[in-house]
């Protein structure tokens, strides 16, 4: 299984704070692993379609062609601001 983490105004968009998905052949990056997340319906589409969305792969911040394998973390979050 690979952990899915959603932080900030993305757990809060989808309603989710963490869920497991079934790591498979399909699943070998980042992106596959946001593409499949995004059809699950309109809402997940929309949230994690977006350009500014950031992850990370087993904390540390990866880009969206970085593998992902069983056990893995993966997190899914806004860009950080702050002043």
């Amino acid at each position: 299984m690979i952990n899915v983490l959603f932080f900030a105004q993305v757990r809060e968009l989808l309603g989710e704070s963490a869920i497991q998905v079934e790591a498979t052949a399909e699943i070998n990056s980042a992106e596959t692993l946001r593409a499949v997340l995004a059809s699950k319906d309109e809402k997940w589409g929309k949230v994690l379609a977006s350009d500014k969305l950031l992850v990370a792969v087993n904390q540390t911040i990866s880009g969206w062609d970085t593998q992902v394998q069983d056990g893995d973390e993966v997190a899914f979050f806004p860009p950080v601001t702050g002043g």
